[in-house]
């Protein structure tokens, strides 16, 4: 955050070095933290795999206070500077076609708006509208002047921050991008939406989510996916709206993280997420497989997809009390996700029981993007909802309650040494 983090960017002079920057996929797509999916429950390690882990990762996993973070703290904020430097650079830099001055400002404030939302679920806590303004949240960095001191800004003006970005990109941005690498106005719908989630606002995040998929609604039918594929999806495949990742540590590669047993067994015998997003290993337990990225878990999807937004639409639906949407979304998405002919449409009406099927869905169609840490954070602040974890390492029980500290990761300390940040707790 005290430097600029490649030299050649320092200077950019054309709309061409812009978009170059803005191009650069494993520097302004591939960076996204992991950390929060390390921490999560859909898996668990053996305590031999476990053993063999870095630091952080082995921390994280049991969810112990760790404060050398490194990469899923400063890779975000390096991306942020390179978006700073792009819209820094912009208002100087003479150009004729302003549809392209635009997508290169829109893809930048898109970019810098998820990353600071990325960082926002690891430092900061899951937003609460009752004490927003004096929860400590994360570093906005607005500028790439290096000279600005780092300063944390509290919840609701991280937040406030992240929305502002990304509406203004939505006026910038077209409707369908070139590249699905690069940002566009659905995903940009589709961002709001996921962060509007994240807030418990509820109309909010259905306004965006229905903009989002009124632009792109694609759903992969599953009976056209191989079941038996080492990786069963392409990147860029149909349901992907923008593809972003994070390189995944040790801890949630297939030979090492075991999906949860209650989880897998929770998928019917006609579901083909059961066969397609999983393998069987020697031992009888389950690795994931149904990586959106195109690879196996050596990195991790986190981009936006159309099957999140049919989901927060179905969510949202039930929260705002329109039970006709909500199963209309849910259905639309599982019958997809079925051997052919043997879906039966989910009919039940009652708003508390088809909340708690469209959550179990959402659980099992987005496992490892990274969403299932916000997903706890925000539904921890419901009795209803809200879950203790535990892992079990040979005998050693671990528990997260709702509402620890740990839910909040500790700043990198070499942020706080060199720039003075406040820790968290």
């Amino acid at each position: 955050m005290d430097a600029k983090p490649d030299a050649t960017i320092a200077t950019p002079s054309t709309i061409d070095d812009l978009e170059g920057i803005l191009n650069y996929y494993n520097f302004i797509n591939a960076r996204y933290p992991s950390a929060s999916e390390v921490s999560s429950d859909d898996y668990y390690l053996t305590a031999t795999d476990w053993s063999t882990l870095a630091d952080a990762p082995r921390n994280y996993y049991i969810w112990q206070k760790y404060d050398n973070i490194g990469g899923d703290y400063t890779a975000p904020y390096s991306t942020i500077e390179y978006t700073n430097v792009v819209l820094d650079a912009l208002s100087k830099i003479s150009t004729s076609d302003i549809s392209r001055k635009n997508i290169v400002q829109g893809s930048a404030l898109f970019i810098r708006a998820s990353n600071h939302y990325a960082l926002a679920q690891l430092f900061a806590k899951a937003y609460d509208k009752n004490t927003s303004n004096t929860d400590m949240g994360i570093v906005i960095r607005l500028t790439s002047d290096i000279a600005v001191k780092p300063v944390r800004s509290s919840i609701a003006e991280t937040y406030s921050s992240i929305l502002s970005d990304l509406q203004r990109s939505v006026l910038l941005l077209p409707a369908s991008p070139s590249q699905k690498f690069r940002p566009s106005k659905p995903a940009a719908y589709g961002m709001l939406a996921r962060v509007y989630l994240s807030m418990s606002d509820y109309k909010n995040a259905a306004l965006y989510a229905d903009s989002a998929l009124s632009l792109y609604n694609k759903l992969i039918n599953y009976n056209s996916v191989s079941t038996t594929a080492t990786i069963p999806f392409a990147q860029f495949n149909d349901e992907v709206i923008y593809d972003a990742r994070t390189s995944a540590p040790a801890a949630l590669s297939s030979s090492k993280a075991k999906i949860d047993t209650i989880l897998y067994a929770s998928y019917t015998v006609n579901d083909l997420r059961k066969t397609i997003l999983f393998k069987k290993n020697t031992n009888g337990s389950y690795a994931f497989k149904g990586n959106y990225t195109g690879q196996n878990n050596a990195s991790l999807f986190t981009g936006i997809a159309t099957n999140e937004l049919f989901l927060i639409r179905a969510e949202t639906a039930i929260r705002n009390a329109n039970v006709t949407v909500a199963l209309q979304a849910i259905n639309s998405l599982l019958i997809t996700r079925y051997k052919q002919g043997t879906y039966t449409p989910y009919t039940n009406t009652d708003p508390t029981q088809l909340l708690a099927f469209i959550l179990q869905e959402r659980r099992k169609d987005l496992l490892f993007r990274t969403l299932r840490w916000t997903d706890l954070r925000r539904l921890n602040q419901d009795v209803n909802y809200s879950k203790t974890l535990s892992r079990n390492l040979n005998g050693t029980i671990y528990t997260l309650v709702p509402g620890s500290e740990r839910y909040v990761f500790e700043i990198d300390r070499n942020a706080v040494n060199i720039s003075g940040l406040i820790q968290n707790p």
